[in-house]
């Protein structure tokens, strides 16, 4: 049976907890899934903690984030079954810091201007991965009856990059890609990039398959565009990469519904992630 190898639970931005996820996996019929949430060691013990549950196989797994600084956009990483390191657990927390502290700024600032937000509300939307996010700050303005959803119009207003930025925007600061990948070989894990179209990512996408930098692409994804996943099929035929599909589950921190299972990755490619995985960390018994 597949799973869904892209969703997120209240250790990052995701509204549930993780043994909400997995219980929905479960009513959906998948038998595996990865809770990836962005930057958090967390999701990664809590799979390794429970490597099976409500009948599912948990995989191992984060979402980092980082930055194509020649092309100027965000770029998130998928990564399986990682080991517990070092320097995983270094980027981990730099990211939740640096994330925490612009969100603060962000807060003080929308204090100062909305007299109903207050940032301690935000905070009790946290959950337990501890770090602060936008979509917690909107939960705030939720209660208070400023916004009905999380990502509309009061949002853009707020937070927006671009065309024009929003009125308390602060980003936390990205390493650069590469630095993730490295980090993510330094582990042992193996390397997806998340849903190209997002973050316009093809012109990178390319450039790290040609070069033997990335294992997979997420090509199964709700927004991925028709035009994107014809040209990752190509570049995974071409390069070897493993395909993959999740649905970037967030429950109801979304801007349009994907509940889980609605993007799926096929078994045997589930099988083929884990050997991989599985004879790296071989090949580093073997250097000790």
């Amino acid at each position: 049976m597949p799973g869904d190898l892209h969703t997120h639970s209240n250790y990052s931005d995701g509204s549930v907890n993780p043994e909400k996820v997995v219980w929905l996996a479960a009513k959906t019929g998948l038998t595996s899934l990865a809770i990836s949430d962005h930057d958090s060691m967390e999701s990664v013990r809590y799979a390794y903690a429970h490597p099976v549950q409500h009948g599912v196989e948990l995989i191992p797994a984060l979402e980092l984030s980082s930055y194509d600084y020649e092309r100027q956009h965000r770029v998130h990483i998928l990564c399986y079954y990682p080991d517990d390191c070092p320097a995983l657990e270094e980027h981990c927390e730099l990211m939740g810091r640096r994330r925490t502290q612009a969100t603060l700024q962000s807060c003080r600032e929308l204090e100062a201007i909305c007299p109903q937000f207050s940032t301690q509300d935000a905070w009790a939307y946290c959950g337990e991965g501890k770090v602060l996010y936008k979509a917690h700050v909107m939960r705030a303005l939720m209660d208070a009856g400023l916004a009905d959803n999380i990502y509309g119009d009061l949002y853009h207003e707020l937070f927006a990059l671009r065309p024009v930025p929003g009125k308390v925007i602060h980003e936390a600061k990205y390493r650069p890609v590469e630095e993730v990948l490295a980090t993510v070989r330094a582990c042992r894990g193996v390397a997806v990039i998340a849903h190209p179209s997002v973050y316009h990512s093809m012109p990178l996408v390319e450039d790290l398959a040609a070069r033997g930098l990335i294992d997979g692409v997420e090509i199964h994804h709700p927004r991925n565009t028709p035009q994107d996943k014809e040209r990752l099929e190509q570049l995974a035929r071409e390069y070897g990469l493993l395909v993959t599909g999740g649905t970037d589950y967030h429950g109801m921190n979304s801007k349009v519904p994907h509940p889980v299972g609605t993007c799926q990755t096929d078994d045997e490619t589930i099988q083929a992630i884990k050997a991989l995985a599985q004879s790296r960390k071989t090949e580093k018994a073997k250097e000790k």
